[in-house]
């Protein structure tokens, strides 16, 4: 129970915990990845009775080929550890990771680690439950090194720009549309959110884009994410999911391409020689690291 394991993150289909409808639909979509929302997406009043329903959901769906999520609560609300403990004791293996909500030190992410070792000694768990981070607060931005690097559960960080723009003062009309701000104005958060997952060995995870009604936007926000090095996007509605399957799959060319090209270093390596000439392209070992970021996502998306 030391190794990350590595799990396909192109999209993250955001689902409400309060409705057995809407889990069922998710259960049956092209998602990678699911998370089963106790924030947001659930009032107050519902939240308690939305736990057993995204048990029985975990337990009786079948949710092959997806990573099974839940999204707590934040830490000061009343409902976090309740959440944890009712979830994993609830649905046990049916679990892979649970996503934690405005994420501000490591600390925060460092209590629900011993929380969950404490119940997966309960309940004798065969397989470690992970541990996603929303980063969505100009505290958790500040202190993001330190937050990605503070236990082996953690396998993600996502950056959520809705609660990461009230957190910084940004105006509505500059979220996830056009604004008077001369390029992308969540650069500088996503490229620094990148460097601090691919520092410490997680994957980064672009957040949400609010107008689903608008793919060629969505679109243009999952191309600025990967482009920097993000491995996915999240999905609100399952209109978004062909969409960020696509644009964060590698293409079959490029793949071919690729494993080509290191077939080839690989014959030249053995032959004592450092670079080749393929095709009228020179490769050398730093050629070869980037061609073998391809392969990888090939090797996980089944290509």
């Amino acid at each position: 129970m030391t190794d990350r394991p590595r799990r396909a993150r192109r999209v993250q289909l955001s689902t409400p915990g309060s409705s057995e409808k809407m889990m069922q639909k998710a259960a049956a979509s092209a998602a990678d990845h699911v998370f089963l929302d106790l924030e947001d997406a659930v009032a107050p009043s519902q939240k308690r009775g939305a736990r057993q329903k995204i048990v029985t959901a975990l337990k009786e769906l079948d949710w092959s080929g997806k990573t099974r999520c839940v999204r707590i609560n934040d830490l000061t609300t009343e409902y976090a550890f309740e959440d944890i403990i009712e979830m994993v004791e609830g649905a046990g293996e049916h679990l892979d990771t649970i996503m934690m909500t405005k994420v501000m030190t490591a600390a925060d992410v460092l209590f629900a680690d011993k929380l969950l070792h404490q119940l997966e000694k309960k309940l004798k768990l065969k397989r470690r439950i992970g541990l996603e981070a929303l980063i969505e607060e100009v505290e958790g931005m500040q202190n993001i090194d330190e937050i990605a690097r503070c236990t082996p559960r953690l396998e993600c960080l996502v950056f959520g720009m809705g609660d990461f723009s009230a957190s910084m003062g940004v105006a509505n009309h500059a979220i996830g549309g056009d604004s008077a701000y001369p390029g992308d104005i969540w650069h500088h958060a996503r490229f620094r959110l990148v460097m601090a997952c691919r520092a410490a060995g997680i994957d980064p995870v672009d957040g949400p884009y609010a107008d689903f009604k608008n793919p060629d936007g969505y679109r243009q926000e999952c191309t600025r994410a990967m482009l920097l090095g993000c491995v996915g996007k999240w999905a609100i509605h399952p209109s978004q999911i062909d969409i960020a399957r696509d644009v964060y799959s590698p293409r079959a060319e490029d793949v071919a391409r690729a494993r080509k090209l290191e077939k080839a270093y690989a014959e030249a390596e053995a032959q004592g020689l450092g670079a080749i000439n393929v095709d009228g392209v020179m490769i050398d070992v730093a050629s070869i690291r980037i061609l073998r970021n391809t392969i990888r996502k090939a090797e996980l998306y089944g290509m």
